[in-house]
C-alpha cells in the first residue's frame, strides 16, 4: 500500500473523512457536498496522530530539505505544525486568519527573521484562498515561502491555479482521487456513488443544484 493509500485508510478508519452521497454536506461557502473532511478527529487517536505526524515530517523532509521555519494557518494547522516542528526541530509559528484586535495587534504569532525559508502547514487544501492569504502575510513580513504541505487536498482546478499563480508548490499526505479509489476498493462506495463523487470534484460550486 503506498503512503497516500495509507493514510487515507486512516483517515476513514476514524470517520475524519465522511462519504454520502445521497445525503451530502453543506460546507461554509453554502456548496453541497458528497464528503466531508475533519482532520481534527484525528487529534483524538494517539497510534493515528502518530502516523501522520510522522508521514508529514518526512515528507517535509523529502520536499523540503532547507526549510528553516514552519507556520501553520490558523487554526487547524496549529497542532500539526507545532508537532512537526518538534520533531524536525525546527522553529514554529502560527499565522491568524486576521490581525488581532488586542494588545500588540499581531497576525503573526510567534518570533521569526525576515529572509529564512519557510513551509506552510495546513491539515487541508480546498480552494486554497485562506492558505494563500497566509503566504500573502508571510512574504509581506519578508519571508521566502518555499511551498505548502497538508494532510489531504481535495485537488480542485481552482485551488492548483490559484497555487501555480502564486508560486506556491503544495505536497499533501493524501488527496481526493486516492481517496474516492481506495473507497471503492474497499466497497465503501458503489460505481455509480463513484461517478457521482468525480463530478463534484469537476464543480464543485454547481454539483446537487
Amino acid at each position: 500500500m503506498t503512503n497516500e493509500k495509507a493514510v487515507a485508510e486512516k483517515l476513514l478508519q476514524i470517520q475524519a473523512i465522511k462519504l454520502s452521497v445521497e445525503r451530502p454536506f453543506t460546507w461554509a461557502s453554502g456548496w453541497q457536498s458528497p464528503i466531508y473532511c475533519d482532520n481534527r478527529k484525528v487529534l483524538s487517536f494517539p497510534h493515528i496522530r502518530e502516523f501522520i505526524k510522522s508521514e508529514m515530517c518526512n515528507l517535509i523532509f523529502e520536499e523540503f530539505a532547507e526549510a528553516e521555519w514552519l507556520a501553520a494557518v490558523a487554526t487547524a494547522g496549529i497542532p500539526w505544525g507545532c508537532m512537526a516542528a518538534d520533531q524536525l526541530k525546527l522553529p514554529f509559528i502560527y499565522v491568524r486568519a486576521k490581525p488581532k484586535e488586542h494588545g500588540m495587534g499581531n497576525q503573526i504569532e510567534g518570533f521569526y527573521e525576515p529572509g529564512k525559508k519557510i513551509i506552510v502547514i495546513e491539515d487541508l487544501i480546498s480552494t486554497g484562498k485562506s492558505s494563500l492569504q497566509v503566504v500573502k502575510v508571510l512574504r509581506q513580513a519578508g519571508l521566502d515561502v518555499m511551498g505548502l504541505v497538508s494532510i489531504f487536498n481535495y485537488g480542485f482546478d481552482q485551488g492548483k491555479k490559484a497555487f501555480e499563480s502564486a508560486g506556491i508548490p503544495t505536497k499533501s499526505l493524501t488527496d481526493y482521487a486516492t481517496l474516492i479509489g481506495l473507497a471503492v476498493e474497499k466497497g465503501i462506495v458503489s460505481a455509480v456513488q463513484q461517478s457521482a463523487l468525480l463530478k463534484w470534484r469537476e464543480d464543485p460550486a454547481g454539483w446537487g443544484k
